[in-house]
């Protein structure tokens, strides 16, 4: 079997050793060559080996297409390169602190894959970027401000920096005394499982309490070398949670995301989001309508378990934040009652609590009433 490593060292980055290209012809491969000076191309060896087609949902979320292309040209001026502003809360580099109490901290901006519709494409893939110092300078910012009592560690994918590394910085942040949740945004396992070692594993359990925040799209991630590399992070005892991005043509199916979160909990993941997808330079061909998520979350809502019904969120434009989205089941609501809708259509109403009629007491009768005993 392969190490990670290896797997890793044989990614795809460049344009003629993409699969199941379309057109062979020097003039689309000129122009997918130029996309991919814009934003790089990888692909690792164990997830091209998941790859089967060009209408495999794998294939169209790491392999450039002319669509991406045309949607580089179309406006340069209108595209975003950093459509959420993280670079506007950012008090020192490559630190998101945009939520009161916690922060966002990259610890690389290399990726087991790099996605298409990325909302880092400014970042991802480029040598420079995140350094020891600005590592450093993070940890000193959440160690010099005590509302901070959440990290998310992110990048890139911070389960790519090696294991000694990886555990030098945790043992950094435990050593901030009012830290006290640590967070691993990552799609490693979904995309590069074999990462998920024992060895990784045991010096992870050091530092709880640690959560993992996974990103899958498709059920066809999710293989017997993912499900091992999830069941082993839950083993010890790294609660699992899953980010999903709506996507065009991939997952923006009812049957597919109902499939979708049926697995992950199989495997141990809480699906916890499904994002609509940022307004992302190039990406603009993966986006859905608004409706059609709130669609999927109707079509979820009562016809599986709760657990298996994410939040449907979307990150706002320009820095606002997470925003969740539900369909419309509050019809009417007053004071006597609500009118609410449920899964299947049906009209209930629900009464409201009775507002009691005051009652006056006078001082003297006061003096009279019975004392209240302190259990």
């Amino acid at each position: 079997m392969e190490t990670w490593q290896k797997q890793l060292s044989q990614s795809v980055t460049k344009v003629k050793d993409l699969p199941f290209l379309p057109d062979l012809s020097g003039e689309y491969k000129e122009k997918l060559e130029k996309i991919a000076k814009k934003f790089p191309i990888r692909i690792n060896s164990y997830f091209l080996e998941q790859v089967k087609s060009t209408d495999d949902p794998l294939w169209k979320q790491v392999v450039p297409t002319l669509e991406e292309m045309d949607d580089w040209l179309e406006d340069e001026d209108l595209q975003e390169s950093d459509p959420l502003n993280e670079e506007g809360d950012m008090p020192v580099p490559e630190l998101v602190h945009r939520y009161p109490d916690r922060v966002l901290l990259m610890l690389n901006n290399q990726c087991p894959i790099i996605c298409r519709f990325c909302t880092r494409k400014r970042k991802i893939g480029f040598p420079g970027i995140v350094t020891r110092e600005t590592l450093r300078q993070g940890i000193e910012y959440i160690r010099d401000h005590p509302e901070v009592r959440d990290v998310i560690m992110s990048g890139g994918d911070p389960l790519l920096v090696p294991d000694k590394e990886l555990e030098r910085i945790l043992s950094e942040l435990r050593s901030i005394p009012h830290l006290d949740i640590i967070r691993i945004g990552t799609r490693v396992p979904g995309t590069l499982p074999e990462r998920i070692t024992e060895k990784l594993c045991a010096m992870l359990k050091n530092f709880h309490p640690l959560y993992a925040n996974l990103h899958f799209n498709h059920p066809a991630e999710i293989t017997p070398e993912v499900e091992k590399a999830c069941n082993r992070l839950a083993d010890t005892g790294i609660p699992l949670g899953s980010q999903t991005v709506l996507l065009k043509g991939i997952n923006d199916d009812p049957k597919i995301m109902r499939e979708l979160v049926h697995k992950l909990l199989k495997i141990r993941v809480k699906p916890y989001y499904i994002y609509q997808a940022d307004i992302t330079a190039g990406a603009t061909h993966f986006r859905t309508a608004v409706e059609k998520g709130l669609d999927i979350i109707r079509d979820l809502m009562g016809h599986t378990s709760g657990m298996a019904v994410p939040y449907f969120v979307i990150d706002a434009p320009g820095g606002g934040g997470k925003i969740r989205l539900l369909p419309n089941s509050v019809i009417e609501h007053n004071e006597r009652e609500v009118i609410v809708k449920n899964y299947e259509g049906k009209v209930f109403r629900y009464p409201q609590p009775r507002k009691k009629d005051k009652v006056s007491v006078s001082p003297e009768s006061a003096k009279h009433a019975p004392m209240c005993e302190m259990a």
